[in-house]
């Protein structure tokens, strides 16, 4: 039964008012912000809040340029302090490695980043590192989710017991246009498991998902899988569009150009973290061949160099 829309709203204003409470009384705060709609939620909370609150985006090979520019657009609107920190994941030999732990490792580096911030920003007590983390996420296999408790990182969503779907009609409360914004994770998790992670790799996987979202889809993921190979989901519905299609042929060829070796389309349709069903077999890392070799190293080391420099507005 669905719930009277002035119980709806009533219920979503008791929510922001309790979230925006909760990170007041936390002082100094830095949002660990993606631009997505669970961290913009939280920053717009803590710049309404009584705290000293800053956001902080990562600047990585994993972040997108189009998720970059979002941030930049969604901080203005919320009108919170809004800053840049280089994290090292792509150095790091566990990380690139690409197991089941990659997502703790990746959030280690970066919370060990804004450890500095954290640091720089109050020196006498301190300052409280807030995720996005929403109690949904609580139920699926999210290994970064340690990775935030070993470093004492505050989930205030999940800690009100603050869900996905009440996320958004905070959003919506908080007037951020991305309250509708479907879920996009790091482009990393487009890799198998086992698949190393390279800037070469994560860039052709941006360039084939840039050029599937100027097509007009609503949401899209390209994985890459061991052997070169891409493996295009999209919205069931919007499944007869690559089905045979002059599109479909299209963008087989614009993506081996881009430098996969195959394309393949997933005919189930887009499932978000579906490649964690995988996970009890991981193959060896490359085992079944390397995808780079496709690519001119020279090429995607430009186009990775240009896309991980923070928008010049910042």
């Amino acid at each position: 039964m669905t719930a009277p829309t002035d119980t709806i709203d009533r219920d979503t204003r008791v929510t922001a008012d309790a979230l925006v409470q909760r990170i007041g009384d936390l002082g100094h705060v830095i949002v660990a912000f993606s631009g997505g709609v669970d961290s913009s939620v939280v920053a717009a909370a803590a710049h309404r809040s009584a705290a000293d609150a800053i956001a902080v985006t990562a600047v990585s090979p994993s972040v997108p340029a189009w998720q970059r520019d979002l941030a930049v657009r969604i901080a203005a609107q919320i009108g919170i302090d809004h800053r840049w920190v280089e994290t090292g994941e792509i150095d790091d030999p566990d990380y690139v490695r690409n197991d089941a732990r990659r997502c703790f490792h990746c959030k280690t580096n970066l919370y060990d980043s804004l450890g500095h911030i954290r640091r720089v920003m109050a020196p006498q007590g301190g300052a409280t590192i807030l995720s996005g983390t929403n109690a949904d996420d609580l139920g699926d296999y999210r290994p970064g989710i340690q990775a935030g408790r070993d470093h004492d990182i505050v989930t205030p969503l999940a800690d009100l017991g603050i869900g996905k779907a009440m996320v958004r009609q905070v959003a919506n409360h908080f007037g951020l246009e991305n309250a509708d914004l479907p879920a996009s994770p790091c482009l990393a998790s487009r890799l198998a498991y086992g698949v190393s992670v390279t800037p070469e790799r994560l860039a052709m996987v941006e360039s084939a998902e840039d050029w599937l979202r100027r097509q007009g889809f609503s949401d899209l993921r390209v994985r890459l899988h061991p052997g070169g190979l891409a493996r295009v989901e999209v919205p069931r519905p919007e499944l007869p569009r690559l089905a045979g299609t002059e599109l479909a042929d299209e963008m087989s060829k614009k993506l081996v150009q881009i430098g996969f070796q195959f394309v393949t389309v997933e005919p189930t349709g887009l499932r978000s973290g579906n490649l964690n069903q995988a996970l009890v077999q991981i193959p060896a890392p490359d085992s079944a061949g390397s995808p780079d070799a496709a690519r001119s190293p020279d090429a995607a080391n430009a186009s990775v160099s240009a896309s991980t420099r923070p928008p010049a507005s910042t």
